[in-house]
């Protein structure tokens, strides 16, 4: 048997932007593929290389982090169980980011589902429960989601940032999440990711 091997976009060390463990340091493992096309994706996710389990570990490890996220691309794709179970053996606590089309492994710890439903409405959600539920709004009804949001311990609203169109339209779709929130309670706010160099986009809360 050859040595277990994982398509690997990239492998760095950040804060987490997003959702509850915002502000919080992380690895990132970046996998290659996904089994959805979402046009506001910021990542090549059919640009990978595949490396060994070994070497993802000793990269993981040289950081000094005890906290991974499992990204993607689509990262239940993979063999989580293998690669989770070998970090865990190093005390590594384990997130993943995922569309929720495929079930994910219990060696996950902490599970964000970022359904695509306004995309892709015959898609079926396979991964049910977690610990966040965060929503791109592209401007369909949240009521969609009343069937999942029980089973989430965190719900989160994230404006949809488009490469393709103007920095004017995507502060106002910021301003339409931002009143969302405001008059629900339940949801909370998450701005897309800081590597997508968006913070200072942002409109005022004001």
């Amino acid at each position: 048997m050859g040595d277990v091997t994982y398509p690997i976009v990239e492998i760095f060390h950040s804060v987490q932007g997003e959702g509850y463990h915002a502000g919080i340091p992380h690895v990132f493992v970046r996998f290659g593929n996904c089994n959805l096309r979402c046009e506001w994706c910021d990542t090549d996710f059919l640009t990978f290389t595949e490396r060994t389990l070994e070497s993802i570990v000793d990269e993981v490890l040289s950081f000094g982090c005890n906290r991974v996220i499992f990204t993607g691309g689509e990262p239940a794709m993979q063999d989580l169980a293998t690669i989770g179970g070998r970090l865990k053996e190093h005390g590594i606590t384990l997130s993943i980011e995922t569309n929720g089309t495929i079930e994910v492994d219990p060696v996950i710890d902490w599970v964000c589902v970022s359904p695509k439903d306004q995309i892709y409405p015959n898609v079926k959600i396979r991964q049910r429960s977690g610990n966040e539920l965060k929503v791109v709004y592209c401007g369909q009804s949240l009521e969609i989601y009343n069937d999942l949001i029980d089973e989430f311990d965190h719900l989160f609203v994230q404006p949809c940032y488009m490469d393709n169109i103007s920095v004017e339209e995507n502060g106002r779709n910021f301003q339409v999440v931002e009143s969302i929130v405001k008059s629900n309670p339940c949801l909370l706010y998450t701005s897309p990711s800081p590597r997508d160099g968006l913070l200072s986009r942002m409109p005022s809360s004001a």
